[in-house]
Formats: C-alpha cells, structure tokens, sequence
C-alpha cells in the first residue's frame, strides 16, 4: 500500500512538471513563434524552417539523452531538460534576425529531446502493473498543454510583445523545478562493463540491444504512420474544408481543438481497457476505429460532420498512444527504457516531420480524398498486422 502511495506521489509530480513545462513550450509555438519570425522579416521558407526545426533537433537527439538517463539516472537528465526550459525563453530578448532566432529555437529545442523520453521512461519504470494506465494519466498532462497554450499566448499578445512573452514562458518553465526536485530517483545508474567502456561504444552496443527488440518497430511504425497521417491533415484538413467546401475557419479551428480534447480524456479510459483486457487487441481495435474514423473524412461536407469527426479521431487516439508506448516498454528491460523511448521518439519525429511533406507530394499529383483514403488504409494495415501478428502474441503478455 505504501509502496503504490510512493508511485502515484512520483507520476503526479512527474505530470505536473511535465503540465508546466510543456504548457509554456507549446506557448512559445503558435500563434507566437510565426509572428515573431514575421516580425523580424523571415520569409515563409525561412519562416517554415524556423517552426520545424526544434522537432528536428529532437530527431536526432532523443535516443542520446535516453541512454544517458539511463545510464547516469532520469532525475539528473529531468533537471538538465528543465534548465534549458527555462533559461531560454529569456534569450529571446536578443534575438534581432530571423538567423539568430533559428540558432535558437535549435537550442531550445534540446528541452523537448532531453525531457521527453526521460519522463517517458521514468513513468515506465516506476512499477510493471498498470503501466498503460499510468501513461495514459501522463498522458493527460501531456495533452493538457495543447489545450492551454494556443489560447494563453494568444491573449498573452494582445497586451505584450513576444519577447516579454518569451520571458512569462520563463518564469512558468521554472516552477517546474519544485515538482522534480520533490521526485525520487528510482533508476539505479548503470553497473558492470558498460561503465568502464568507450562512452560511443557503449551507447551503441545499447542502442543496438534495444533496437534489437521486435516490438519497437510495431509501435515506431505506428506512432510514425499516426503522426503522418494527423500532421498531414494539421497542414491541409483547413485548406480542404475552408476553401474547397466552405467550412467556416471558427469550425476547423474547433476541428483540432475537440480532437486535442477528446484525445485528453480518452487517454486514462484508453490506458485501463488496454490494462484489462490486453494491449493488443485493444490497440487492434482502436487502431481500426481510428482508420474507419479518417476513412469517413471525404465524406464530410458540413462543419458539425467534421466536428462528429474530430472527436471520433480524438478519442481513437487516446485509446491507441498510450498503448503503444506500454506495448513497447513492457519489452525493455528498465537499464534500457530511457534509450528506448528516445528511439521511438525518433521514429516518431520522423512521422511529425514527414506529414505535410508526404501530404503535399500526394497532393501534387492526386486529390484530397487519395490523401485521406491512403492515410487510412495504412492505419487499417497495422490494425490487422497486430491482430494477426503471431510471434507478437506469442512472446508477450498483451493476451
């Protein structure tokens, strides 16, 4: 009893650390970021680059930090994410081009690579039952932030200017040291060999063991499919609705803030149907309503068709992330769980970076309905690849 009153003690501090931080990143994003940018005379490619280019950084990042969590502990790596958090919004201040804001954003960047996939797999580890419904309870900080910040900085703007933005984005970011100082670090740091070895050959010889496990490129390539197809419609869903069919902009606009919402609060409902009856068939099936949902899409004319729509995506993908992600750390052994999830991170930045990119080149030489229909049946093929994959069954206890 005292031992689980110890766990959710440590998931809710962890939640509430990663709620402030990623609610004042996210406010630094849109509409901030763009008119910034605009501001300082960034034409629309420069423009583009500097909005993507954090995502990029934890590209690349993501599996590095991971691994050094879990070699020198998650608490210490936490504390480093929320320093670069909350140092850097105050820097903004001097940024007086737009090549200048770019380099920055680069830096800012690391925050998101660093914390990411180390409170991922700080909630991963703290205990082996319920893992799903535990991520998806984090999940909820996690998607609270979208919710927020959008609004929050938007009204920011109409009474200060982004730099002074930038520095209320500080000051949030640093009441996140409260929350993770109060943690407990249960990740011992690494013994045996592997500390005594070349840094680079150590990290990967462990990179190499964890990407050795079948089931990460299940769960990277359905979070990388997931994330095309959602990124995809973020980039081209308004310019279908609104000027194709004539859906006012208010009702795309509330398109992805109902499906941020519903995807909220199907998080924790998601996480325990997948602890009580299995996560595989759970994710099969909500992987199948989640396609059938974007199958439906071209078939939608009027704006609450779209809204029925965007609540139906939104709670398929409360049910599926949270899932995907206990799938995954279930077949890691806790040594390696911080580099892991910065591997699927990886891949799943890989999904955010490529949608509008794989949406437009289709877009070039197809329609809207191609767009929607492909991006369904590739989530309806993973569906049916984990409700038939025999080996996934066998070797694990999704069943």
């Amino acid at each position: 009893m005292k031992q689980n009153a110890q766990v959710n003690q440590n998931l809710w501090r962890v939640a509430s650390a990663d709620f402030l931080v990623r609610t004042a990143y996210q406010m630094g994003k849109s509409p901030l970021l763009p008119l910034f940018a605009a501001s300082l005379g960034a034409g629309s490619v420069f423009l583009g680059l500097i909005v993507s280019v954090s995502t990029m950084t934890g590209l690349f990042l993501k599996p590095i930090f991971g691994y050094l969590s879990d070699r020198s502990g998650r608490r210490l790596w936490m504390l480093i994410g929320v320093g670069v958090f909350a140092v850097t919004p105050f820097l903004y201040w001097f940024v007086k081009t737009p090549e200048q804001l770019f380099a920055l954003r680069l830096i800012h960047g690391l925050a998101t690579a660093i914390f990411g996939p180390v409170t991922l797999a700080y909630v991963a580890s703290l205990a082996l039952e319920k893992r799903a419904t535990r991520q998806g309870w984090f999940g909820l900080a996690r998607s609270g932030s979208y919710l927020i910040a959008p609004t929050a900085a938007a009204w920011a703007l109409t009474w200060i200017d982004p730099a002074a933005v930038f520095t209320v984005i500080g000051c949030i970011s640093l009441l996140a040291f409260l929350p993770v100082l109060a943690l407990q670090e249960i990740q011992p740091k690494a013994q045996g060999v592997l500390r005594t070895q070349n840094p680079i050959g150590a990290f990967l010889y462990t990179a190499k063991r964890a990407a050795s496990v079948p089931v990460l490129w299940f769960a990277g390539s359905m979070e990388m499919t997931i994330y095309i197809s959602t990124y995809a419609l973020k980039a081209f869903l308004p310019i279908y609705a609104h000027l194709e069919l004539g859906v006012d902009l208010l009702t795309v606009g509330l398109f992805f803030s109902i499906q941020e919402g519903a995807n909220l609060l199907a998080r924790p409902f998601g996480g325990k149907l997948a602890d009580r009856f299995g996560l595989r068939p759970v994710l099969s099936a909500a992987l199948c309503f989640l396609g059938g949902t974007i199958l439906i899409l071209p078939f939608a004319t009027t704006g609450p068709q779209f809204l029925v729509i965007a609540m139906l995506m939104g709670g398929s993908l409360g049910v599926v992330l949270p899932t995907i992600i206990a799938l995954y750390s279930l077949q890691l052994p806790d040594k390696d769980l911080g580099l892991g999830m910065g591997l699927l991170g990886t891949i799943r930045n890989l999904g955010k970076v490529a949608g509008p990119i794989v949406g437009g080149l289709i877009l070039t030489f197809a329609t809207y309905t191609t767009l929607f229909v492909s991006s369904a049946l590739l989530i309806l093929l993973l569906s049916a690849t984990i409700a038939i994959n025999k080996p996934l069954q066998e070797n694990t206890d999704f069943v």
